[in-house]
């Protein structure tokens, strides 16, 4: 009890590992928490429950979490010695994976969350309380989406002018490398006025920019006002129609859901950013097929296609995976190819990892860590010559950013252009959660640099890139 005989507030320090997804729902679980007291804190030092919400994508994803837990069994002792105690809790994809795993493992756990379950955070830590170690890692039949705790106004203030929102959960995919429909269970969605009423409340908050998340959120199917099950691109549509909010993004994509009302939307829509993460993994069919990816080269050159003819200033990014099993020099030399013919302006690449369980792992043909060291190199080089390529051809010419903070320079704010690129310029704060027009006039390794005070942005169709310069 305090000097007043009121219980102070427990505090909360959330950890995320991995993708936007994750970031998003460790938003949401401390939302979800500060309705039973719980409020965020920015040192696991002070806090009172710790949360460590995983990811297992990344190559030895489950070693790094338990090499984190080893750090907060020093912490829980030198609070204990400090006469407290600290709840540990794993969220998460890795958490859904090892389960009881992490108990044995890890005796500093009291409590294991799987990503469906955040909405029943407040009990789990109830029980933790009374000295019971819980595990919840059930794939529900109710909607988590439903019971997720909404972030108060000063909450989602603090977060800035730019939101994630997650509105599909899941995968039916099953590429045999991939975990995520073992971890996060089949695609669902979320409905939607849930969807628009969120973002409404965002707009209201000072949100200008949502990215709307998913395991693959072109996938999306979610119940519509009219009964209907809508499209990505007819949600996009009623989320454009909301005061406020002007930019709409998101990620992460799969080529084979890339419908043509998604299509239709990217040339309709101003608000629609003019940048698309959409991975492709190989450029490779015969690895395509070893991958389940579901769709081939051509398939996927199609799609870039269509969606250039919708929206000429497009750039695209993807993700790739080298020395998958069986990948030959010829494959390989196929995603470079690929890589020529669409010049992404970046990606994420990574070597070939077995992940237990998955159907990649158990092939006998996999590729020596050599050769996959020497092909992601050479990919890298290819890619960051794309993107340095691609970054200077800005300069001289002119930008619409969406100002979100002030950058380290006195009268600076930094905020993004359309392709997501850090931008530095003179401006006065009252910028900041405006979309201004800039002169790029230097180039850094991944920003731009703008001189002259940004000029208003104009009319809302200013955001289209190949209009203004």
């Amino acid at each position: 009890m305090s000097a007043t005989g009121m219980t102070p507030p427990r505090k909360l320090y959330v950890k995320s590992f991995g993708c936007q997804m994750n970031v998003y729902d460790s938003q949401r679980m401390a939302d979800t928490l500060s309705h039973t007291g719980y409020v965020p804190t920015a040192s696991p030092a002070t806090a009172d429950l710790v949360i460590l919400n995983t990811c297992n994508i990344r190559e030895k994803a489950a070693e790094k979490v338990y090499s984190e837990l080893g750090r907060m069994r020093v912490l829980r002792q030198e609070a204990q010695a400090q006469g407290r105690d600290v709840l540990v809790a794993v969220a998460g994809c890795v958490a859904q994976a090892q389960g009881e795993e992490i108990l044995r493992r890890a005796p500093v756990v009291d409590i294991v969350v799987g990503p469906q379950n955040y909405h029943r955070l407040p009990a789990l830590a109830a029980a933790a309380l009374r000295g019971e170690a819980v595990i919840d890692t059930e794939f529900p039949a109710d909607d988590k989406f439903d019971h997720l705790g909404a972030p108060s106004p000063a909450a989602t203030r603090a977060r800035g002018v730019s939101a994630f929102v997650t509105v599909q959960e899941g995968c039916d995919k099953f590429c045999t490398f991939c975990v995520v429909p073992y971890t996060r269970g089949q695609e669902s969605s979320r409905r939607v006025d849930a969807i628009a009423r969120e973002v409404e409340h965002l707009a209201e908050a000072g949100v200008r920019e949502v990215t709307l998340l998913g395991q693959n959120v072109n996938a999306y199917h979610g119940a519509g006002p009219d009964g209907a099950a809508w499209s990505l691109g007819r949600l996009m549509r009623r989320l454009a129609e909301i005061p406020g909010i002007a930019r709409l993004r998101y990620s992460t994509s799969h080529p084979r859901d890339m419908d043509a009302t998604l299509v239709a939307a990217h040339g309709d829509l101003p608000a629609l950013m003019p940048q698309l993460h959409l991975p492709v993994q190989s450029g490779s069919d015969r690895i395509l097929a070893a991958m389940n990816r579901r769709h081939t080269r051509a398939d996927y050159l199609a799609t870039i296609a269509g969606l250039r003819r919708a929206r000429p200033d497009m750039a695209f990014t993807s993700d790739f995976i080298v020395g998958f099993p069986g990948e030959s020099e010829e494959d390989f030399r196929a995603t470079l190819s690929l890589v020529d013919e669409v010049d992404f302006v970046g990606a994420f690449t990574f070597k070939y990892s077995p992940r237990p369980g998955t159907p990649a792992a158990a092939r006998a043909d996999q590729v020596v860590e050599n050769v996959k060291a020497e092909r992601l190199a050479r990919l890298q080089r290819d890619i960051e010559r794309r993107q340095a390529r691609f970054l200077a051809s800005w300069r001289g010419r002119t930008l619409p950013v969406l100002f979100e903070r002030h950058g380290k320079l006195q009268g600076q704010l930094v905020g993004r252009s359309p392709y997501l690129h850090p931008v530095h310029a003179p401006a006065p704060p009252t910028l900041i959660g405006e979309v201004a027009l800039v002169s790029v006039t230097d180039i850094g390794s991944n920003s731009l640099f703008a001189a002259s005070p940004p000029r208003p942005a104009g009319t809302p169709r200013a955001s289209r890139v190949a209009e203004e310069s």
